[in-house]
């Protein structure tokens, strides 16, 4: 039987304030969290469930295209482009004999909803777009004797599945015709990743620090269809799609990233922490879909089968938490934190910066149960965002202007332990 700590050292402060980390940039919401895997306790199940309520409006939108028409009676000003999200957690950690301890999880790492609507004036740019994920992993260490602690390597994989669609204004048509003009793009893929970390551990001084290296996941075979049966073929005759459902293909992949942690005791109930987060977003750049009868020729971006796109155009992403906690007595904890999230977005979108400021409280009526609520607000940074050039190509459909905006978030959990 391992010795069971359940003083400062088994705190984890970070693990409180879940509902910072639910809003990070470009297609975040969940992302990797593998803390369970450091509770000193034989066998644990942690669930969590975290709401996020980002309020992005949009100011000033123009219509780039004057083919597009006149966008009379569309409103162009406080336009809701952000939905409300929930983002769930389960795992559950077993510890075999002294030295090795293996977790098992579900999450929803990636994910995005905007909704503009169809009666905005950049509708042919965006009418709503969802994507959503599902994460099985495998985490296991091996920890060993080293200096006054315990040093432990980190490794694992996870199966990865992505769905998602997005509809936009394909065509202007006049009033009256029975069709809608609007296309929709569905997509499906999944595909494997792998991690691989080291951590010190000197659990006297409640002292921590880990890094731990995500792959990407190559999404090799994304498919799904192109709808195009809202769009007349006589909008335009040089176009084959039109009026039809094409199947499509494409790939991309999903990022690697790479996270430091650390944390440390500095006075009896007392701890800080920390982590930077590197995340390789700029490997998203445009998403090309192309007709399956067209397999044998390369898809790429604007080239000669491409059927249409996803531009997004990301840079990487970097996040910086900073905190601390305190433990009250043996029922109570608490924890507070700021994290700085860089924008991704490059004159495309609405991923700037964000600040978060995160609060969190643990209660734990017995040794075996640990009940946590955390609450998150934070500034979305303000921009502007329209066509960009790359590689002598233009992209983007609309321009607009954002100011700072607010995002808040509520997460609640349970752990239990035996």
């Amino acid at each position: 039987m391992r010795k069971k700590n359940f003083g400062l050292g088994a705190m984890t402060a970070a693990t409180l304030l879940a509902a910072t980390s639910a809003q990070a940039g470009g297609l975040e919401r969940g992302g990797y969290n593998i803390d369970l895997l450091f509770d000193p306790s034989d066998y644990v199940i942690d669930s969590s469930v975290t709401y996020v309520n980002p309020q992005r409006k949009l100011n000033n939108v123009r219509d780039t295209n004057p083919l597009d028409g006149t966008n009379a009676g569309r409103p162009s000003n406080g336009v809701r482009a952000t939905e409300g999200y929930w983002v769930p957690r389960i795992g559950f950690k077993a510890g075999i004999g002294e030295a090795v301890d293996c977790m098992f999880d579900y999450s929803q790492p990636w994910g995005a909803h905007l909704n503009q609507g169809r009666n905005w004036v950049g509708a042919n740019e965006n009418i709503e777009t969802k994507i959503k994920s599902n994460n099985y992993a495998t985490t296991c260490s091996y920890s060993f004797d080293a200096g006054p602690g315990k040093f432990r390597i980190i490794g694992g994989a996870f199966y990865q599945e992505l769905s998602g669609f997005q509809e936009r204004l394909a065509a202007e048509l006049p009033a009256g015709l029975p069709f809608s003009g609007i296309g929709r793009l569905d997509l499906k893929a999944d595909g494997w990743g792998w991690r691989v970390g080291a951590a010190y551990e000197i659990e006297e001084y409640a002292l921590r620090t880990s890094l731990v290296y995500n792959s990407a996941v190559d999404l090799d075979n994304i498919t799904g269809t192109l709808n195009l049966t809202g769009v007349p073929t006589i909008a335009n005759p040089m176009n084959p799609l039109l009026g039809r459902t094409t199947n499509v293909f494409g790939a991309t992949s999903m990022p690697d990233s790479l996270e430091f942690k650390f944390q440390t005791g500095v006075a009896p109930g007392w701890l800080v922490f920390g982590g930077v987060k590197w995340t390789d977003w700029s490997q998203l750049q445009g998403l090309s879909f192309c007709p399956e009868s067209t397999r044998a020729i390369a898809c790429t971006t604007r080239g000669p089968t491409e059927a249409t796109s996803l531009d997004l155009f990301y840079r990487d992403g970097w996040t910086v938490t900073g905190g601390v906690g305190h433990k009250f007595n043996e029922q109570w904890s608490g924890a507070m934190s700021l994290t700085w999230d860089r924008g991704v977005s490059t004159g495309l979108g609405t991923h700037t910066d964000t600040w978060t400021l995160g609060a969190g409280v643990s209660y734990a009526p017995t040794k075996n149960v640990e009940l946590r609520l955390s609450g998150a607000l934070g500034i979305l940074t303000s921009g502007s965002s329209g066509p960009i050039v790359r590689d002598g190509q233009t992209f983007g459909r609309a321009a607009y202007d954002f100011d700072n905006d607010l995002v808040s978030a509520i997460s609640t959990s349970l752990k239990v332990k035996f």
